[in-house]
């Protein structure tokens, strides 16, 4: 898979590029700043771009917004967010749109090097992939709002794997029950957050929304 890093500490930059090459990915850029990795992706877009929230010059949000820019220009791009911190509104942004090749992980996860490689795969197969404290801090916004407070605790288990990005069957697996009993418990939650079927909108991607309460 070809990645591009974007990170303006040198020490993760190159922890990272060495990492990667190591599981036999292939590196095409690795920068310190939104400018630069921008250019880099309309250059030669890479599988996938992992990006840290805040760098240089103001340290506040030029990656998430070079991120959102490779995803309106580049949606075939796969894009995972790095932050120190949760930051709901950036995770939120990142879910309003299309989530097939989106991730959000806490740096503190990328210690964890199998869940980081991961998610890495994951987004850049098309998928999902959000940090559980992310989704927990999350939640903790949405848990006095109907029709959310409807859900049961098995539910929310299933709903939180979803916001998490995993499919069904990689539900059932995280949370030791038959996929046929995920598959009951995603319609038992579609059906009490009022999502019908045929409304010309991914019923999987609205559930995750009302979840994150944006």
């Amino acid at each position: 898979m070809r990645v591009m890093l974007a990170d303006d500490s040198t020490l993760l930059r190159e922890g990272l590029v060495r990492l990667l090459a190591e599981e036999g990915h292939e590196v095409t850029a690795a920068v310190g700043d939104a400018a630069a990795l921008l250019a880099a992706v309309e250059a030669a877009p890479p599988d996938v771009a992992v990006v840290d929230v805040r760098m240089p010059p103001s340290h506040t949000d030029e990656g998430l917004r070079a991120a959102l820019a490779i995803r309106e220009r580049r949606p075939a791009v796969g894009v995972l967010v790095l932050s120190q911190y949760v930051e709901k509104r950036y995770a939120t942004e990142l879910l309003t749109g299309d989530t097939g090749g989106v991730g959000y992980l806490l740096k503190d996860r990328v210690m964890q090097v199998g869940e980081f490689l991961e998610a890495l795969e994951r987004v850049g197969a098309g998928g999902a992939a959000f940090d559980p404290e992310v989704v927990r801090q999350l939640l903790a916004r949405t848990t006095r709002v109907d029709p959310l407070n409807r859900l049961t605790p098995r539910e929310r288990d299933v709903l939180g794997a979803m916001a998490e990005g995993y499919a069904n069957q990689a539900v059932a697996e995280r949370l030791h029950i038959s996929q046929s009993a995920v598959e009951k418990h995603v319609n038992a939650i579609f059906e009490k957050l009022e999502l019908r079927p045929g409304t010309g909108y991914s019923r999987r991607v609205l559930a995750v929304l009302r979840y994150l309460g944006s």
